[in-house]
């Protein structure tokens, strides 16, 4: 039980040069996928985080990894019991939505999620002041069916959990 606790509290290390940059395709099938499944090998390159409980500058300590940008897994948090609406709100601010939804295909076309931006606002909506705080939130399309290995029986989403990548955009590469 304390080698697993020893393990859980360290960094991961990775060779020198090693970058975490996986494309939205990769997020969805190689990350969030397999965490629905609730499949432990992936969750050692992204951390479980409640992203209503940390502003963003505050988000990249708690990452395993990521110099620029930040992978999360977390469940969405929602506005009402008995809604749909997710909550967005925080201490000093809040996570705005942005545009359209960005849909996510598995070539050559299959559609396997979504992809919203949100852009965070320091103080209390409408009157927030705009930062340079971005998420990319990644959700899994709820009428796909889930397996990892064909051979297995699938199931068909319906969960709340999501992985997000946050950075600000101001940090340049």
């Amino acid at each position: 039980m304390t080698d697993h606790l020893q393990v859980q509290q360290q960094k991961l290390e990775l060779p020198p040069g090693f970058r975490f940059h996986p494309t939205d395709e990769e997020i969805i099938n190689s990350y969030l996928v397999p965490k629905v499944l609730d499949e432990a090998s992936i969750a050692a390159a992204i951390e479980d985080v409640n992203l209503n409980k940390y502003e963003p500058w505050e988000l990249p300590k708690k990452a395993k990894m990521g110099e620029k940008e930040w992978y999360f897994y977390s469940r969405k948090d929602r506005k009402y019991p008995t809604g749909i609406r997710t909550n967005r709100m925080m201490g000093d601010g809040y996570w705005k939505a942005t545009g359209k939804d960005k849909e996510i295909f598995h070539p050559p076309h299959t559609l396997i999620g979504m992809k919203k931006t949100l852009i965070f606002y320091k103080g209390r909506a409408p009157r927030g002041e705009k930062t340079n705080w971005i998420m990319h939130e990644y959700r899994l399309e709820s009428n796909q069916q889930l397996t990892s290995n064909p051979s297995t029986a699938t199931r068909t989403v319906t969960t709340t959990n999501a992985a997000s990548k946050v950075y600000n955009k101001l940090i340049v590469y």
